[in-house]
């Protein structure tokens, strides 16, 4: 879409958002609000240089009468470029995810216990950095280890403003390597161990029609550490698809029609992801990234402990302040992600 198509799509939600009867139905509201919003720094942009243009042009005319003027115009002509470019940058396409929350999963892998641990920390990680930016989490399920590890935790995100959470956490899915000292080591050698982050935007029951035809739902007893039962009712629930034999299941709520409700948002956004890989080869390029398969050779970031550094191996990114980065000081790291994909995009589109 050329930037002519987009101010008049602007215009055109303008007078939709202005007309009470588009708010009677809120979701059409809102969706109209979020694409007001992620056009509204474009327009306002190119309204900015517009006035800059054609003030440079009267400085022009009037330098010859008045040097303050000449000076003004020097002052703008240097302006145009650097708004040119913000322009630029601005017009390069979005992912159609970026204005949504996520469900995120983590799963311990290779190490055991200490990789169960390493899991938590990763939990810890991403509900201190969501607590910064302001951010709404919600634990959805999760499987405790001996230790009070996890041995998987699954967690909804919310944004409270327009800028979606997948537009900041998307490129934390793959594995995530952790080198250190290991509580359960009585020597003090390092180990090695991982656990594995999944990152799907949240769908909505408007985007993915599951027909409850093609669904089995199984319960059972919820259990904790060591395997124990932690209910006495079969309140757990398990749901798969058989269409496409995807599995999601919940027990950390008390009711069985809560844990379902969980289980089919899980749902929902597997499905969704899924359907965006068959149906746009880009995408799928994009998810591969995100490991299915929790192998420490299949690594994508590096925490190690000894040195107090983290390593994002697909940026080159490295920085020694590994401790502030559990602690939620995440800005550094995702924006040199952003950075490299808005480099690769400004390269796609040159």
């Amino acid at each position: 879409m050329n930037l002519d198509e987009l101010l008049s799509e602007y215009a055109e939600l303008e007078l939709k958002l202005a007309d009470p009867t588009v708010h009677a139905n809120p979701t059409q509201a809102r969706t109209f609000g979020r694409r007001y919003a992620e056009l509204t720094p474009i327009v306002n942009t190119y309204r900015e240089l517009e006035g800059v243009q054609n003030d440079l042009g009267t400085a022009k005319e009037l330098a010859s009468e008045d040097e303050a003027f000449a000076e003004e115009a020097k002052e703008l002509e240097a302006r145009v470029p650097e708004l040119e470019e913000k322009l630029r940058h601005l017009l390069i396409p979005r992912d159609p995810n970026d204005d949504k929350d996520i469900i995120m999963e983590i799963k311990a892998g290779e190490g055991g216990e200490e990789s169960a641990l390493f899991a938590g920390d990763l939990l810890r990680m991403y509900l201190r950095y969501a607590e910064r930016v302001g951010w709404k989490t919600e634990l959805i399920d999760a499987t405790h280890s001996d230790l009070g590890g996890y041995k998987d935790v699954t967690v909804a995100v919310k944004a409270r403003g327009d800028d979606g959470v997948w537009s900041k956490l998307k490129f934390e899915g793959g594995v995530h390597r952790v080198q250190r000292v290991p509580v359960t080591e009585s020597q003090g050698r390092i180990h090695t161990s991982a656990a594995g982050v999944l990152v799907y935007p949240e769908a909505e029951e408007v985007d993915v029609q599951v027909d409850p035809n093609d669904l089995r739902i199984d319960v059972y007893r919820s259990s904790g550490p060591g395997g124990q039962s932690v209910n006495t009712t079969d309140s757990a629930v398990r749901i798969t698809h058989l269409p496409t034999g995807v599995v999601a299941s919940c027990q950390n709520e008390k009711s069985q029609l809560q844990n379902k409700e969980s289980a089919m948002r899980i749902l929902r956004a597997r499905l969704q992801a899924i359907a965006e890989e068959e149906a746009n080869a880009a995408a799928m390029a994009e998810r591969k990234s995100q490991i299915r398969t929790v192998d420490r050779s299949e690594r994508i970031r590096t925490y190690n402990f000894p040195e107090n550094r983290i390593s994002d191996h697909r940026v080159g990114f490295k920085a020694y302040n590994l401790d502030q980065v559990l602690d939620g000081d995440l800005t550094a790291v995702i924006q040199s992600l952003l950075d490299a994909e808005m480099a690769e995009k400004l390269a796609e589109h040159a």
